[in-house]
């Protein structure tokens, strides 16, 4: 309760500065102050808010404002300030009111937290990366990293998280992912012997992420398999995760538990994550063909996605029709697009099933079929189709696929009458499934429920205290709203 009387108390001093201070100067001031009480009081919660409110202002940001807020924040001529003024474009500031309000203010904000420090870093490098300096925001990136290293405290965990990303998200825009993949390992060791859980969740991811970036699949894994095991804390780390299992279970053929992780990412991503979710969704669409499912079309006209997912719907049209001749079209049409999603030699594989389901229709209309006119209706463009076509029929017999059987004196297929279904295991399997899918998702709802600190204990309290239960309360209700629309 003290914290909050006295951050009141800082956002009233902060807010009598002249009205003619930008919106957005006093709103980092208001963030300086939210990290200070946060820092002061250990409470992360705090952090949290702070950098949700600075990436709703990042598209806000000029070079008078983050100057003026540094001097503002930071002891002039000290490392920090220098270090990250020179980072700055060398402009006019034109903005004299900002410098004014600076220094009537300056006395009552000049503090050496490590945490306002370290946000100051933040700061910079996000407004860096919007204005496309990646030189300068490398180099930023490249101190940042090297001033979280020297601080052990859980209040700056958030803020390192953050740091973390920009950091590889910098190289990824400079194409020079690799050089960092040795700093991120040991940083992953640094947070994991520090216990810090939220650095180990956004390392990993990075890493994984770098890894798959140059198609290193297998050491992906091995790196996957290794990491501890302990439960996620952030919902958009641990949908990124799933993603990068399901990508990597899918290259190693690995289908079912690909879908599982593909599905749930997209279900789990908040819905102002509409590229991440397209993304979960072109690859989940893939998996699901190579499993021999057909997507629902439900799934193409979600909202915002329908563009976007165009060429996979003509691509699971033709897998469902089994026209070789359509699925080369397709392929070849699309083929930009299919490369740019990293998605062409899973397309590659799906020719096998698009053969399977011709073939599988084939048995169906006709009961006595001969072999040339099977590699005329599958569109077998080899030297000897005929060949092609009973060694592909012997295939799918053999596999299962379809009910039939090979004359191969008279070069005919014949295909056995079709029974009930009904009498078969098929029903049990899919029934079974979706009461696993349904069990599955109790269990994670269960999981992810939340309950207010010191929920279980049944003491009498003041009429005070309750109060500031209920507060306390609110804003963690406010929290958990808030969580899932943040920035993916």
């Amino acid at each position: 309760m003290t914290q909050d009387v006295e951050m009141r108390e800082v956002l009233v001093a902060s807010n009598s500065v002249s009205s003619s201070v930008p919106l957005t100067f006093q709103n980092l001031k208001e963030i300086a102050a939210l990290i200070e009480v946060g820092a002061y009081a250990k409470e992360v919660r705090r952090i949290f808010h702070a950098v949700r409110l600075t990436i709703s202002l990042r598209r806000k940001l000029k070079t008078s404002i983050v100057s003026a807020f540094l001097n503002l924040v930071l002891v002039p001529g000290s490392e920090a300030h220098s270090r990250l003024t020179s980072y700055l474009p060398k402009e006019v500031v034109e903005d004299m009111e900002i410098d004014t309000a600076t220094s009537a203010a300056q006395g009552s904000f000049k503090h050496s937290l490590p945490e306002v420090e370290i946000y100051c870093h933040l700061l910079v490098l996000i407004f860096l990366i919007d204005h496309k300096l990646y030189n300068e925001a490398k180099a930023c990136a490249s101190t940042s990293i090297a001033r979280v290293k020297s601080v052990n405290r859980r209040t700056v965990d958030v803020l390192a998280s953050r740091l973390y990303f920009y950091y590889s998200y910098v190289h990824e825009l400079t194409d020079s992912l690799a050089e960092i993949r040795g700093t991120l390992l040991s940083l992953h060791r640094m947070a994991t012997l520090r216990h810090d859980e939220l650095g180990q969740e956004t390392l990993l991811n990075l890493l994984l992420r770098n890894y798959l970036h140059y198609n290193l699949y297998d050491q992906a894994e091995k790196l996957r398999s290794k990491v501890p095991r302990f439960e996620a804390h952030n919902n958009q780390q641990f949908c990124r995760y799933l993603f990068y299992v399901g990508k990597i279970r899918t290259i190693q053929l690995d289908y079912t538990d690909a879908k599982d992780s593909l599905l749930q990412a997209a279900r789990k991503a908040p819905i102002s994550a509409r590229g991440f979710r397209i993304q979960c969704n072109k690859w989940a669409v893939i998996v699901r063909l190579l499993l021999g499912e057909m997507p629902e079309r439900t799934v193409f006209m979600q909202t915002g996605m329908k563009k976007a997912l165009k060429p996979y719907f003509e691509l699971t049209n033709a897998v469902r029709i089994g026209d070789l001749e359509l699925f080369k079209n397709v392929a070849e049409k699309f083929e930009s697009t299919f490369s740019s999603d990293r998605t062409q030699n899973l397309i590659v594989r799906l020719r096998h099933n698009v053969i399977r389901t011709g073939l599988r229709n084939i048995s169906i209309s006709y009961s006595r079929i001969s072999l040339i006119d099977v590699a005329g209706k599958l569109r077998l463009d080899s030297s000897n189709p005929v060949a092609d076509a009973e060694s592909i029929v012997a295939k799918a017999i053999r596999d299962g696929a379809i009910d039939a059987t090979l004359d191969h004196a008279s070069g005919f297929m014949l295909s056995k009458e079709t029974g009930d279904v009904y009498s078969t295991l098929e029903p049990q399997t899919a029934f079974n499934s979706r009461i696993a899918f349904c069990l599955n998702m109790h269990n994670e709802a269960v999981k992810a429920l939340r309950f207010p600190p010191n929920s279980h204990k049944k003491e009498k309290e003041s009429a005070e205290k309750r109060r500031e239960r209920q507060q306390q309360e609110q804003e963690l209700a406010k929290h958990i709203a808030e969580e899932d629309d943040d920035e993916f």
